[in-house]
Protein backbone atom coordinates (compact mmCIF):
# COMPACT_ATOMS: atom_id res chain seq x y z
CA UNK A 1 0.00 0.00 0.00
CA UNK A 2 1.38 3.39 -0.98
CA UNK A 3 0.00 6.47 0.65
CA UNK A 4 -0.26 9.55 -1.53
CA UNK A 5 0.86 12.81 0.00
CA UNK A 6 0.44 16.22 -1.57
CA UNK A 7 0.64 19.87 -0.64
CA UNK A 8 4.26 20.89 -0.51
CA UNK A 9 5.59 24.13 -1.87
CA UNK A 10 7.29 27.43 -1.20
CA UNK A 11 5.69 29.57 1.51
CA UNK A 12 6.67 32.86 3.05
CA UNK A 13 7.22 33.05 6.81
CA UNK A 14 3.90 33.53 8.53
CA UNK A 15 2.05 31.83 5.73
CA UNK A 16 -0.09 28.70 5.70
CA UNK A 17 -0.05 25.40 3.93
CA UNK A 18 -2.28 22.36 3.75
CA UNK A 19 -1.06 18.85 3.15
CA UNK A 20 -3.28 15.94 2.17
CA UNK A 21 -2.72 12.23 2.54
CA UNK A 22 -4.78 9.72 0.58
CA UNK A 23 -4.77 6.02 1.28
CA UNK A 24 -6.32 4.16 -1.64
CA UNK A 25 -6.96 0.54 -0.87
CA UNK A 26 -6.51 0.97 2.88
CA UNK A 27 -9.39 0.65 5.32
CA UNK A 28 -8.67 3.62 7.52
CA UNK A 29 -11.08 2.43 10.20
CA UNK A 30 -8.25 0.25 11.43
CA UNK A 31 -5.46 2.80 11.20
CA UNK A 32 -4.15 6.03 12.55
CA UNK A 33 -2.44 8.45 10.22
CA UNK A 34 0.67 10.30 11.24
CA UNK A 35 2.68 13.09 9.68
CA UNK A 36 6.43 13.26 10.02
CA UNK A 37 9.02 15.63 8.65
CA UNK A 38 12.73 15.60 7.98
CA UNK A 39 14.66 18.82 7.81
CA UNK A 40 18.02 18.99 6.03
CA UNK A 41 20.69 17.34 8.12
CA UNK A 42 18.23 16.22 10.80
CA UNK A 43 16.42 13.06 11.71
CA UNK A 44 12.82 12.52 10.77
CA UNK A 45 10.47 13.67 13.50
CA UNK A 46 6.81 13.32 14.40
CA UNK A 47 4.51 16.24 13.59
CA UNK A 48 0.92 15.14 14.19
CA UNK A 49 -1.34 12.10 14.22
CA UNK A 50 -5.04 11.22 14.15
CA UNK A 51 -7.02 8.05 14.75
CA UNK A 52 -9.44 7.73 11.88
CA UNK A 53 -12.49 6.47 13.67
CA UNK A 54 -11.88 7.87 17.13
CA UNK A 55 -10.98 11.39 16.09
CA UNK A 56 -8.20 11.49 18.68
CA UNK A 57 -5.24 13.65 17.78
CA UNK A 58 -1.71 14.29 18.98
CA UNK A 59 0.82 16.98 18.06
CA UNK A 60 4.49 17.63 18.51
CA UNK A 61 5.18 20.51 20.87
CA UNK A 62 6.95 22.37 18.07
CA UNK A 63 3.72 22.69 16.05
CA UNK A 64 1.06 22.67 18.75
CA UNK A 65 -1.25 25.65 18.30
CA UNK A 66 -0.12 26.19 14.70
CA UNK A 67 -1.17 22.90 13.24
CA UNK A 68 -4.47 21.05 12.77
CA UNK A 69 -4.83 17.49 11.60
CA UNK A 70 -8.24 16.38 10.39
CA UNK A 71 -9.94 13.73 8.32
CA UNK A 72 -12.14 14.00 5.27
CA UNK A 73 -14.43 10.99 5.30
CA UNK A 74 -15.84 11.66 1.85
CA UNK A 75 -12.39 11.65 0.26
CA UNK A 76 -10.78 9.09 2.56
CA UNK A 77 -7.95 11.50 3.23
CA UNK A 78 -6.23 13.12 6.17
CA UNK A 79 -5.32 16.78 6.01
CA UNK A 80 -2.63 18.67 7.86
CA UNK A 81 -3.07 22.41 8.05
CA UNK A 82 -0.10 24.44 9.19
CA UNK A 83 -0.30 28.13 10.02
CA UNK A 84 2.24 30.76 11.04
CA UNK A 85 4.95 28.88 9.24
CA UNK A 86 8.55 29.49 10.24
CA UNK A 87 11.80 28.87 8.38
CA UNK A 88 12.46 25.98 10.77
CA UNK A 89 9.36 24.25 9.39
CA UNK A 90 11.28 23.73 6.16
CA UNK A 91 11.43 19.98 5.62
CA UNK A 92 10.23 17.05 3.59
CA UNK A 93 6.85 16.00 4.99
CA UNK A 94 5.67 12.39 5.02
CA UNK A 95 2.39 10.75 5.92
CA UNK A 96 2.21 7.21 7.23
CA UNK A 97 -0.32 4.68 8.51
CA UNK A 98 -0.18 3.03 11.91
CA UNK A 99 -2.41 0.23 13.16
CA UNK A 100 -4.79 1.93 15.57
CA UNK A 101 -3.96 -0.49 18.38
CA UNK A 102 -0.47 1.03 18.29
CA UNK A 103 -1.77 4.55 18.96
CA UNK A 104 0.37 4.80 22.11
CA UNK A 105 3.36 4.65 19.75
CA UNK A 106 2.05 7.29 17.37
CA UNK A 107 5.24 9.34 17.68
CA UNK A 108 7.52 6.40 16.85
CA UNK A 109 8.06 5.96 13.13
CA UNK A 110 9.26 2.38 13.47
CA UNK A 111 5.71 1.28 14.31
CA UNK A 112 4.23 2.58 11.06
CA UNK A 113 3.35 0.10 8.34
CA UNK A 114 2.82 2.21 5.24
CA UNK A 115 4.40 5.43 4.05
CA UNK A 116 3.78 8.00 1.38
CA UNK A 117 6.34 9.79 -0.70
CA UNK A 118 7.66 12.98 0.84
CA UNK A 119 6.57 16.46 -0.14
CA UNK A 120 8.98 19.36 0.24
CA UNK A 121 7.94 22.46 2.14
CA UNK A 122 10.24 25.45 1.99
CA UNK A 123 9.51 28.42 4.23
CA UNK A 124 11.48 31.38 2.99
CA UNK A 125 11.05 34.98 2.01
Amino acid sequence: VQLQASGGGLVQPGGSLRHSCAAPGLNLDYYAIGWFRQAPGKEREFVAGIIWSGDITDYADSVKGRCTISRDNAKNTVNLRMNSLKPEDTAVYYCAALRRYNWRNVKEQKFYHYWGQGTLVTVSS
